[in-house]
């Protein structure tokens, strides 16, 4: 079996696999291509993770279904991405609003800010997962705005996000 992929996909995943750009594990294919194979997997979920995905996707359902979740990331990202383009220090990382992802902002700021410190102080008092792409070496915070995630909770987390750099100054 070769990976679910037509003769002309195959061809194209080893085509672009031959030219030596790089792309994460769990996105390239050839790596997927390689295992079938072999007739194994890459990364096979766990039961738990499936039965999660399961119950994520019921509620999903049962809230009003696709246009619900996307409406929901839609106020989520209007919040966030409004309060970074407001925000004197900080600026949205995709310049294009009509390019930038529902589901996951990523917010430069400025070099008066150190970010890394204000991701730990986020995450010692609950806040977890701001921290920036790593491999992009920018001063940045990421932000999940997935449907799960109550939008109202992110318009907080901005408050804690301007609270903790103000607190950071004033101790600096």
């Amino acid at each position: 079996m070769d990976a679910l992929c037509s003769p002309a996909g195959i061809e194209r995943v080893e085509r672009v696999r031959a030219t030596g750009r790089w792309m994460p594990p769990t996105l390239d294919l050839s790596i997927a291509l390689e295992n079938s194979r072999l007739d194994q997997t890459y990364n096979t979920p766990a039961l738990a993770t499936l039965f999660m995905l399961a119950n994520q996707i019921e509620w999903m359902l049962d809230s009003g279904g696709l246009e619900w979740a996307a409406t929901r990331c839609d106020t989520s990202s209007a919040t966030v991405y409004g309060w970074a383009e407001a925000h004197a220090h900080a600026t949205p990382f995709v310049s294009d609003p009509t390019a930038r992802s529902h589901v996951t902002a990523t917010i430069d700021f400025d070099d008066t800010i150190d970010t890394s410190a204000v991701a730990r102080v986020l995450r010692s008092n609950g806040i977890v997962d701001t921290e920036p792409y790593r491999k992009l070496g920018r001063n940045q915070l990421r932000i999940a705005m997935f449907p799960a995630i109550e939008p109202a909770d992110l318009a907080v987390l901005t408050r804690a996000i301007d609270y903790t750099i103000d607190e950071l100054a004033r101790l600096s």
